[in-house]
């Protein structure tokens, strides 16, 4: 099975992370891999990724004329995959040695879509003021919410794989819910998956095994940061909703399980032994709560 592995990439401050997300798909154990690099109109950027990487037989390049946002870019990688299996990578992210191995797995039990497990690669140290609840704000998968081998939604984008054949049914990624610019709307997989669902009535198979670690990196752990990048997920859930792709179950699911279950564990383990981090990660909780439902609420001024 060959699989097409598409990153994309527009900082120059960002170009040794991108080497090495790069470099751990080409060491892949599975032998028929392919990576299609999209460059986001940053010249000096596609210069450097030519000079390295393009006699390289395994890898596609492909740079866009301006910057045009990270949906855009995923769509022009996949019209350029040759594979049976399109995965994304981020290019701050590192896949094990078997994460493709792994994906295919599940597409040798007939699955659609596959997905893996994100875990992190602290940059500076994990901050004792983040609440795993929300570990996805900074790209980590949240382990409760998922059980192995079943299928989910969707999965975290920068670990989750596609036939070629839902892009021939779909299309490309829809723009309007992609990062671009100053704007953080970072729905596209999320947006993709539910057109996938109403198309094929299937999901995103989940296999924990098929892992790739994110870095994160300091600033991302920064409290403002954290707090706005809450809101425009906030933001994001209401422009797919808005764009008709269907209504987050899985978002209202997570909020019972932050009011039901997560909230009162933490208030009474918080109780039973009092301590600064404690304390913080059950504010900053709520605080990340109340940011996103800020941000679903700013978006119906646009959506």
């Amino acid at each position: 099975m060959q699989v097409s592995v598409v990153i994309c990439v527009h900082s120059e401050k960002r170009y040794d992370d991108f080497r090495v997300a790069v470099e751990s798909v080409l060491g892949q154990t599975h032998e028929a891999v392919e990576v299609v690099a999209v460059v986001d109109g940053n010249d000096a950027v596609c210069a450097r990724v030519r000079e390295e990487f393009g006699d390289h037989e395994d890898v596609q390049i492909h740079c866009n004329e301006t910057n045009r946002g990270l949906s855009y870019s995923r769509t022009r990688g996949v019209e350029r995959a040759s594979g049976d299996v399109v995965a994304f990578l981020d290019d701050d992210a590192v896949a094990r040695e078997d994460w493709v191995e792994q994906l295919c797995r599940g597409y040798e039990e007939g699955a659609l879509a596959v997905g893996g497990r994100m875990v992190p690669e602290w940059v500076d140290g994990r901050p004792d003021h983040l609440p795993e609840e929300f570990s996805w704000l900074v790209g980590v998968t949240y382990e409760p919410r998922l059980e192995d081998w079943t299928e989910v939604r969707n999965t975290m984008g920068s670990n989750i794989s596609f036939r070629q054949e839902v892009f021939e049914e779909l299309g490309g990624f829809d723009e309007q819910v992609g990062l671009a610019g100053d704007e953080n709307l970072q729905a596209e997989e999320t947006e993709f998956c539910l057109r996938m669902g109403q198309a094929f009535d299937r999901g995103v198979l989940y296999n924990p095994e098929a892992v790739v670690a994110h870095k994160v990196f300091e600033y991302r752990t920064e409290v403002p940061w954290l707090l706005r990048r809450a809101f425009w997920q906030g933001y994001s859930k209401r422009a797919v909703e808005t764009l008709g792709a269907g209504r987050g179950d899985a978002e209202r699911d997570f909020l019972r399980h932050l009011a039901l279950t997560a909230g009162p564990r933490r208030l009474r383990g918080l109780v039973a032994n009092p301590s600064i981090a404690a304390l913080s990660q059950l504010c900053l909780l709520v605080a990340l709560t109340a940011a996103v439902g800020f941000g679903y609420l700013y978006a119906f001024r646009r959506w």
